[in-house]
């Protein structure tokens, strides 16, 4: 003898009061006889009051879905919500860079502030230096503007700290 499969009444019931399929296809579905499910849904009191909401429901997705596909115009709302999600992946993106780039500057430091100067490399270690010194004022910068930090007042920092390192770097 064959084990009876499990049926599930709460999807069942669902289904029955959606209006949707027909109790004889629920009982295709659900391996049920008809009789069964028209017992069950009068012992619980079962009605098939949801037809008409999810008729209208689907009526109203189904115009959505079509001014969408035929009409390119979108709302005030849907745009900013695009290009905001847009504009803060950008800024996100680059703040991670950014931050890469930092370590890569700060290593150069290192490297710089551990390497003996010589007659025969300090024309190397000032280019090197010239170049940590502009990828760090670059680095500033890019974060300054990723981190909404720019104002006149911060553009003077950067300046005054671009001058100073400029003069620091004469000076090796």
């Amino acid at each position: 003898m064959a084990a009876r499969k499990s049926i599930d009444w709460e999807s069942l019931e669902a289904s029955y009061r959606s209006g949707s399929p027909s109790v004889r296809a629920l009982a295709d579905k659900h391996g049920v006889t008809e009789g069964a499910i028209r017992k069950r849904a009068a012992k619980e009191g079962w009605t098939r009051d949801l037809t008409e909401k999810v008729l209208a429901a689907t009526k109203e997705k189904l115009v959505r879905a079509q001014v969408r596909t035929e009409s390119t115009h979108r709302t005030d709302a849907e745009i900013v919500e695009d290009e905001s999600d847009l504009r803060a992946e950008l800024v996100l993106a680059h703040r991670s860079g950014l931050a890469q780039w930092r370590g890569i500057a700060s290593k150069l430091c290192v490297a710089l502030a551990e390497m003996d100067v010589t007659e025969d490399n300090h024309d190397k270690f000032a280019r090197s230096l010239n170049a940590g010194v502009d990828a760090q004022l670059k680095v500033i910068k890019g974060e300054r503007q990723a981190y909404n930090l720019d104002t006149e007042e911060g553009d003077k920092t950067v300046s005054d700290l671009a001058a100073l390192m400029d003069e620091l770097s004469t000076e090796a």
